[in-house]
């Protein structure tokens, strides 16, 4: 399933710098009325009015592609399969874990003893910071 999910994007991505290739390449609608006066811009690859159709209808399968890869990727994003009895989340009761506290949410701390049994140690004096540290006169 994983290979499919990679061709998939990989056809997204081509799809798209594709698409991006062929906006870049095609001519505007004001294009022809500069070449009309002299510009020399009518010559094309593809003739006068063959670069029209051929890059229009190609942008536009670019862009189809473009559309059902990102479908496709929605779906399988959005695919998820039910809990083994076939109910919803919501259908579930909720399990509260009680809160941690003090060394159990450092990772990797050491594992934080009852309640009752902690102690209440005084901070140790820091030198004084901010407006307590001005000399006054």
């Amino acid at each position: 399933m994983n290979w499919i999910l990679n061709l998939v994007v990989m056809l997204q991505i081509l799809a798209a710098l594709v698409m991006i290739g062929l906006v870049l390449v095609q001519h505007g609608k004001g294009a022809d009325m500069g070449a009309s006066f002299g510009s020399g811009a009518s010559g094309s690859l593809f003739g006068a009015t063959g670069s029209a159709n051929f890059l229009s209808r190609s942008t536009a399968v670019c862009a189809a592609v473009f559309f059902v890869c990102t479908l496709a990727l929605a779906y399988m994003a959005n695919d998820r399969t039910r809990g083994s009895s076939g109910e919803s989340v919501l259908d579930r009761p909720a399990v509260v874990a009680p809160p941690a506290s003090g060394a159990a949410l450092i990772p990797g701390g050491a594992p934080s003893a009852p309640a009752s049994k902690l102690e209440i140690v005084p901070a140790a004096s820091a030198p004084a910071s901010g407006a307590a540290a001005i000399p006054v006169k």
